[in-house]
This record gives structure tokens, sequence and C-alpha cells, in this order.
């Protein structure tokens, strides 16, 4: 019994440590989910150096779980370094308890990759893409977006009036 109790508390334990997967994308891949996707969905762009991507993270989770009866999704793409995959960003997103589906995109020019999400995109970080292909909905920041600015984009996204 004593030997079982340790398993699960070992286990427990991995399972906080180790986290989410995050799963290693070409833009291409990304692409692909954004033009499939049938939930309205947010793109975010962002890095564990970028203190403005990290501070809004936590309220995009929360107003996007507000809105899980309108199927809205949220996908977190990491532009770390290729060294930060996947330990240092798998680390830094369970001590901040990011819950958020998580990918690395493993691409390193970002004269190639970021006109294939925003012909406009600079490379700047934080960045977010907001895609409803039901409805046609596209609309990308290339900045910080506040707690109201986000509330009002999603409320757009779901072809809602505020």
């Amino acid at each position: 019994m004593r030997t079982l109790l340790l398993l699960l508390v070992f286990f427990l334990i991995s399972s906080f440590v180790f986290g989410q997967e995050i799963k290693k994308i070409k833009i291409t891949e990304l692409q692909k989910t954004i033009a499939e996707s049938k939930t309205p969905m947010i793109i975010v762009f962002w890095a564990t150096f970028c203190k403005p991507c990290v501070e809004e993270i936590p309220y995009f989770q929360e107003e996007v779980k507000k809105h899980a009866k309108d199927n809205l999704k949220l996908l977190l793409v990491s532009l770390d370094l290729e060294d930060y995959y996947p330990a240092k960003i798998r680390t830094f997103v369970a001590k901040r308890k990011f819950t958020s589906p998580i990918v690395w995109l493993n691409e390193s020019n970002a004269d190639y990759f970021c006109p294939k999400i925003d012909s406009a995109w600079s490379g700047a970080i934080p960045a977010s893409l907001f895609v409803n292909n039901k409805t046609g909905y596209r609309k990308f920041f290339e900045d910080q977006l506040s707690r109201e600015c986000l509330q009002k984009e999603i409320m757009a996204i779901l072809g809602k009036s505020e």
C-alpha cells in the first residue's frame, strides 16, 4: 500500500512539473489549423521573455473561458528560441498556470512566417489573430491588448453585440 501511495505522489508531482505537452509545429501546419478551424479562435503569438505577452495571457484565458459555451478557442504560439523548447517553456507555463493549448513555432525567419499570418505583421509581439471561419471574421493586432479591447474583440468574433 505504501509503495502504491508513493507511486501516486510521484505521478502527481511529475505531471505538475512536466505540465502539458507543447507540440513543435511549422508555419504551414499553423496555417492549416487556422484555415480548418470550425470554431472561433484566438491565436496569441508570445514568448517567455516578452513581459507584455506574459501579462495578457492570464486575462485572455479568463475571457475565453467565460465563452466556453460559444466554443471559443485560444491557442498560444510560442516564438521562444529553440533551446527553450520544450523544457524551459513547459516550466515557465506551469509556474504561471497557463492552461490553454500551447505550440512552439519551429521557424526562425520572421520574414518568412509573419506574412503568412498577416501581411502587416512586423514580427513584434505580443500579436493576436482573431478568426471565425464561419463568419469570415479575421482581425490581427500587433500589440498588447487591454482586457476591455479583448472583450470587445471577443464579442465581434462571436458576432454578438455588446
